[in-house]
Parts: structure tokens; sequence; C-alpha cells
């Protein structure tokens, strides 16, 4: 038996006006996931846990079977699995940011810095590290805007927030707090000064392109402790990502990491690159994550137009291709769903569960319960896997039980 997980990030909404009260999901032209939804089973599943601030690191971490009350220590150092960054028991990792503030330095006006090149990031962390790095505070480049801080021996007494919450408001509210955080401001103001005329600056302003003229750290967390997702199973099985944080859980979950060339994490990335990428892996291994990022940075930048595209090139393009190799690989199991909704109308992530169907090549793991795949229609089936952790399980073992259980 084959598994392969196919996630399209942030992909659940809300209904929106602009698109006749559906949701980007609903209203996006989707026969493949549709066609699944006919002949599979869909229900919802509950990835955020009461209490637990919805993101992708809680939601994957509990897709992949890992309970976050338990699992779930910050971003940053899942993150550093993926960057080969080895963290002692003391050390902590920080999500680092290259963010763009308004002219008044007191507001973020864009939590990427218009998408800043991983060539251009690259210079400039290098230089920060080189500047504000030293026996205890270390800067690694990751990929675009999204990159790592590490402070060694650090506190973890303190409240970050993520940049991509709050852009359009003022930061004097939502900077890092209690002990230990005016240090972190402290980094964050004296990489404003460094950044001001960095030369990747200047040459992106004379190019009409915003400057990444701050780092925003947030997401911090000391290494957990994690069994191996292919242990516990019995299976091999590889992670398809272009983004730190999943590659990072892949690491902890025991997974090959699967590097695609030209996977970005934006709605520019390679999709039919990862699918195929995907059933040639299969062909001598058990199971793949395959992880999409665009349909989440779409509904962060409140793009309705780039989140419905995202979600059909996500399925024509990895959706379909899956659909069309994986007979040629035996009895297989397929999972499509979004790890959290990244609603258009909020620009941010909700804990609300999210849609979710699986299709099984054997005849009676299937329910075949609903017309098509979206938010009402997994509402309308009365199914939910809840906790969303218990997910994997069933998924990999017992999905049969689950199907005749309801």
């Amino acid at each position: 038996m084959k598994y392969i997980i196919l996630l399209g990030d942030g992909m659940a909404d809300f209904p929106l006006s602009d698109l006749d009260e559906k949701t980007p999901l609903e209203f996006a032209h989707t026969p493949n996931m549709d066609t699944l939804a006919r002949t599979g089973t869909v229900g919802l599943i509950d990835t955020i846990p009461p209490g637990k601030t919805p993101g992708s690191d809680v939601a994957n971490l509990a897709v992949l079977g890992y309970d976050p009350e338990k699992y779930h220590t910050g971003r940053g150092p899942l993150e550093a699995a993926s960057m080969g960054v080895l963290l002692d028991t003391s050390d902590i990792a920080f999500r680092c940011n290259l963010v763009t503030l308004n002219d008044d330095m007191n507001m973020i006006d864009d939590f990427n810095a218009e998408h800043i090149t991983s060539e251009e990031a690259e210079k400039i962390i290098a230089d920060i590290d080189r500047e504000l790095g030293s026996s205890r505070f270390r800067f690694y480049p990751g990929v675009g805007y999204r990159h790592l801080f590490v402070w060694k021996d650090g506190p973890l007494v303190f409240e970050t927030t993520p940049p991509h919450d709050i852009v359009g408001q003022k930061i004097g509210g939502n900077l890092p707090r209690g002990t230990g955080a005016e240090e972190i401001i402290g980094l964050m103001n004296s990489s404003q000064e460094l950044l001001k005329d960095h030369p990747v600056n200047i040459a992106r302003i004379e190019k009409g392109k915003k400057p990444a003229n701050s780092l925003w750290l947030w997401g911090e967390g000391r290494a957990p402790a994690m069994e191996p997702l292919t242990k516990r199973f019995n299976i091999t099985g590889g992670m398809i990502s272009a983004v730190d944080l999943l590659k990072g859980i892949g690491v902890y979950a025991g997974l090959d990491i699967i590097d695609v060339e030209g996977a970005t994490g934006y709605i520019d990335t390679d999709y039919a690159g990862k699918a195929r990428s995907a059933l040639h892996y299969l062909r001598e291994h058990d199971f793949v994550f395959l992880h999409v990022e665009a349909p989440d940075e779409m509904g962060h930048e409140g793009n309705i137009p780039g989140k419905v595209k995202s979600i059909e090139d996500f399925d024509e393009k990895v959706v379909g291709t899956i659909m069309r190799g994986m007979p040629e690989l035996g009895d297989y199991r397929i999972a499509v769903l979004s790890d959290h909704p990244t609603p258009i109308a909020l620009r941010t992530h909700v804990s609300d569960p999210s849609p979710l169907v699986v299709f099984s090549s054997i005849e009676n793991e299937n329910i075949a319960n609903v017309a098509a795949f979206g938010e009402r229609e997994a509402q309308d089936s009365g199914r939910i896997l809840s906790p969303g952790h218990g997910f994997i399980g069933h998924f990999l073992k017992d999905w049969r039980v689950f199907v005749e259980k309801g």
C-alpha cells in the first residue's frame, strides 16, 4: 500500500461576497478534488487544540500525528532542524522574518519584504550575523524572507507576535514582551540601522521594490523530543515542501527531505514538479507528505484572485498528476486537506476545522458521501476527525475502521 498526503496550506476560507458568497475553494474550478470527494470519504479535520495559536506549525504537527499539546515548543526549532542547525537543550530558536516597516518605522507594511529573493536575503542575513552575531546570538539564512535566529542559553519567558498577523498595525503593542524581551527588541532595532542603507535595499528601491528594512523575531522555542513517524508505523517516507518549517517537521518525523527544483513557497512554485517527484519517490517507498504553501500566502495577502488560482493550480498540477500516477504503484490512499483556514477577510490563520478527503483504491474504504470538495460539503458530511492528531493512525493503518464507524 502506498500513502500520500496532499496539503494546500491555508486553503480553507470563509464565504466572500466577491465570490458569490462562496469560499475560494468552493468557487475555484477543482475537478480532481471534486472527483475524489464524490468517490472517497469527505469530512472535517480539527488540527488546532483549544488554547493553541492557529498556525502551520501546530496544524501540520497534528496532521502527522503529533499532539501539539505535547510536542509543540515553537516554530523556530522546527525550522532549525530543516537547516541542519543543531540546538543544545538550553538554546532557543526563533523564526527571523525580513519585513518592510513603513516610512515612520512604526508599522509593518509587508511581512515578507515584497517576497525578497533568497539570493538577496542571504547577503542581508550574512551581514546581520557579522555585525550582530556573537557567541550568544547567531543568524542563519533560509528561503526568501524566512530565516533563523538562535539564542544560546536564552530565556523562554516572553511572548512574541507573528508579523503576518499585524500588517498595517502599529508595532509598539506587538513587540516581544517579558524577561529578556529587551535584548530581542534591541536586535530588531539594531537591524534597522544596518539595513537602512544596505546595498540590497538600495538596489531594490531603485527597481521600485520594497526594502527589507527590519528583522522581526518570533516563533521561539526549544528543541522538541519526538518519536519518528517512520519508526512508529514501520514505514519509509518523504517530505516535499519549499519551506523550512515543514522540512523541519519532516526531519523530526524521520522523513527524507525531497528537494524539488523550482519549489518557491509562493504562487509561482513548480506544482507539477512536486507531484512528479512524489510519484518517483513512491516507487521505492511507502509514504509522501506533499505540502504547497501558495494558498496560505495568498490568504495573508488578502489576494482573492491569487488564492483561487493557487487552489486551481494545486488541483490541476498536484492532485491531478497524483491521481493519474498512483494506480501504477498498486493499492494506495490519497488524502487532500487544508491544515487550517487562512481567511482572505482576516489575512491570518483561524482554528476552525478544515475540509479533508481521503480516497482509497480499495473500494470498501470509501463512502462517496458528497458531490464536491469544499467547506460546506465537509461540514454537511457530519464526519469530523477530532483531535486531528488521530488522523495519521487511521490513514496509515485502519482507514476502513474510521469509514465504518463514521
